[in-house]
């Protein structure tokens, strides 16, 4: 009797984990079901989105230079991430909403000046938008637009940062998990 109850232990504890990660991923599937546009994102960064000043710390304070991204899953369920976190989550979220958005990562180089940065860029009637939750800088959160071009949204970064005056270069940024 005493083995059979030892047994019992580990198979309710797996049953247990594992239904609190279903229902973590369920809440994920469930919550950007209901989402219609790009507002819906909007609002769920601007309410739980935190910037993880943590993971940002391990990755500049001698530590890698790059974790991956989590993926957009992981993201909700934490509520937090670095530049690239937010902006794999804007994009994928986006395009799950809405294909015709067209959602993608950029990425915006600044080394060796000051850090690279990644957002997300998304398209409303053929005008590309540029979401940005996810970075230190207040005064950049927000979505930006309508631009012309990644090149038109460089000049508007170059302008609107409080530090980078001269991107190195700016592009899509292919991503896998």
């Amino acid at each position: 009797m005493m083995k059979s109850k030892l047994l019992l232990v580990p198979i309710l504890t797996f049953i247990l984990f594992a239904s609190s990660t279903i229902k973590s991923d369920d809440e994920y599937d469930q919550t950007v079901s209901q989402w219609k546009s790009y507002e819906d994102v909007v609002r769920w960064m601007v309410i739980y989105f935190e910037f993880d000043m943590e993971r940002y710390k391990a990755v500049q304070g001698g530590g890698p230079r790059f974790f991956p991204p989590r993926a957009p899953r992981e993201t909700f369920k934490l509520k937090s991430g670095v530049c690239y976190d937010g902006a794999v989550f804007a994009a994928e979220t986006l395009n799950r909403i809405d294909p015709s958005y067209k959602a993608k990562v950029v990425f915006i180089e600044n080394r060796p000046f000051t850090e690279n940065h990644y957002v997300c860029s998304f398209e409303i009637e053929g005008k590309l938008f540029i979401m940005d939750y996810a970075t230190i800088y207040w005064s950049m959160r927000g979505v930006h637009g309508p631009f012309d071009s990644l090149e038109d949204y460089k000049e508007f970064y170059e302008t609107h940062h409080p530090e980078v005056r001269d991107v190195i270069s700016i592009r899509y940024w292919n991503y896998h998990f």
